[in-house]
């Protein structure tokens, strides 16, 4: 591999890890099809390169969170169990699907996550409506919130919608840390500063246990995964920081153009 793409392994690391810092998702939407399409890995050590990233970049986030006293993975215990287990088995089942047919669902599965980010109807449209974040602010700065508590019903379905989660961003190396904040905020009635913090966290786990799985069947390139993750640190660091100076709504429809676009590109490769 020579210099130029060296530096543009870094260079994907820094927007990955913006992404990240920016707008709390996971990078792997932007990674996977950049090492696929750029530097042509192939779909299965992509996806477990892009899961080993999505590690570091998700602690780094928690700890800030946590730091913050904005992590509470008691109550999400069953969650994030789920979670785990269910990225075993969903990166044990990649192995089985073929690359054309994988590559396809991972086009697909980004059109529609960037659908979702360019309707505004998502994750913002449910905060908005069900959560006031005028309220939700005051509860987390005083610092009054009682401990969150779960039902034994809360607890099973909890950890079946984790196991399925688990399955998902096991196979196709990402969508966890949304559908992980939704779960929270829905079904166990997290704060939002809570709730993002203690995804983050279940993300971290979730990613660690793909990697994992991808990496025993020989799919993380140890090269890739320094480099990019090196910038992914950098990235993300500087992405927090400017995080509040660009409106959530109109950076949210940028990335979906983004997206939607990468997996156009993604589904018509395969097809050619």
């Amino acid at each position: 591999m020579d210099s130029l793409s060296l530096l543009g392994l870094i260079a994907l690391g820094l927007c990955s890890g913006g992404v990240t810092g920016l707008i709390g998702s996971s990078g792997v939407l932007i990674v996977v099809p950049a090492l696929t399409l750029l530097f042509g890995l192939p779909i299965h050590t992509a996806i477990g390169t892009s899961l080993a990233v999505d590690v570091i970049a998700s602690i780094i986030v928690s700890i800030v969170y946590y730091r913050m006293g904005n992590v509470e993975l008691r109550s999400g215990l069953g969650l994030a169990l789920g979670a785990v287990v269910g990225a075993q088995v969903g990166s044990r089942i990649a192995k089985y699907i073929p690359s054309a047919n994988l590559g396809r669902g991972f086009g697909i599965f980004l059109v529609i996550i960037g659908a979702g980010r360019l309707s505004g109807k998502g994750l913002i449209g449910l905060l908005s409506s069900q959560h006031s974040p005028q309220s939700m602010d005051t509860k987390n700065v005083s610092g009054q919130n009682n401990s969150i508590k779960v039902g034994p019903i809360q607890v099973a379905v909890s950890l079946v919608l984790g196991f399925l989660l688990g399955i998902i961003s096991g196979i196709f190396g990402a969508g966890g840390g949304i559908m992980f904040l939704l779960t929270l905020i829905v079904l166990l009635k997290y704060p939002l500063h809570k709730a993002v913090g203690t995804s983050t966290l279940m993300m971290t786990l979730t990613a660690l246990s793909g990697a994992i799985g991808y990496a025993l069947n020989g799919y993380v390139s140890p090269l890739a995964f320094i480099l990019v993750g090196a910038g992914s640190i950098v990235g993300g660091r500087i992405g927090a920081v400017y995080a509040n100076k660009v409106p959530e709504a109109s950076l949210s429809k940028i990335i979906g153009i983004v997206f939607i676009a990468l997996g156009i590109i993604m589904i018509a490769e395969q097809l050619l």
